[in-house]
């Protein structure tokens, strides 16, 4: 896509013939008023380039000047502000009376290029408008290439969205089976608790009784009767 700007409709060209170059002066029959005419059209000429010319070929010249300043000062800012998304400018010249070449028109390539992720993509939207709008007088094309890279944004937009809603859900998946695991491993070592604590109250029941009966055993001989309480 182009970014451009074209002020070929700003001045009228034009290539004045001999005839039209008469209108400076008036014909008369007489020698003397031609003299007149003559040196009247003579002060009106001036050198530009190396080049004789007339009044208003030399107000073209000055408009000609003035355009091919503004084309290429309007192709720069597009260039400036577009970075590596603009490419080279490119101008269409036009010859003036002084046989010297103006920029009427010119255009720089903008890439409409998307980024890896939408946030490359909103950023690359952005440096395009940006560099569409950089001119002073941005031309309908300019408007039209800030327009589409609008777009862009906003689409890439929907698309960020959209995956940040995948990702959430995902997590709040992964926070459930987490949740579910934890709940499903506590209870399972609560349950191992109650068995460690159940086996471990028989086991010191049995040893109390155990102890009580081999020292009954060996108490018999002294007539020694005891037992020990739960």
């Amino acid at each position: 896509m182009q970014i451009s700007s074209n002020y070929t409709s700003y001045y009228q060209l034009s290539n004045p013939s001999k005839e039209s170059k008469n209108n400076f002066t008036q014909t008369t029959d007489s020698d003397t008023s031609k003299d007149e005419d003559k040196k009247t059209t003579d002060k009106q000429t001036q050198m530009i380039n190396g080049i004789e010319l007339d009044a208003k070929q030399v107000q073209e010249v000055r408009e000609l000047e003035k355009t091919d300043r503004n084309v290429k000062a309007h192709e720069a800012a597009h260039q400036a502000a577009g970075g590596g998304l603009a490419g080279a400018a490119s101008f269409t010249y036009t010859r003036g009376p002084d046989n010297k070449m103006y920029a009427t028109a010119g255009e720089v390539p903008i890439k409409m290029q998307k980024g890896k992720t939408p946030e490359e993509t909103i950023a690359n939207a952005r440096q395009i408008v940006a560099a569409a709008m950089a001119p002073a007088d941005p031309s309908p094309q300019d408007y039209k290439v800030a327009a589409n890279a609008t777009k862009m944004e906003f689409e890439a937009r929907a698309e960020a969205m959209k995956i940040k809603a995948e990702e959430n859900k995902e997590k709040e998946e992964e926070n459930k089976e987490k949740t579910e695991e934890y709940s499903s491993d506590k209870n399972s070592d609560s349950s191992k608790n109650s068995k460690q604590n159940s086996f471990g109250a028989n086991f010191n029941q049995e040893f109390k009784n155990f102890v009580a009966k081999v020292y009954q055993q060996n108490s018999q001989n002294n007539y020694i009767n005891f037992n020990i309480a739960s």
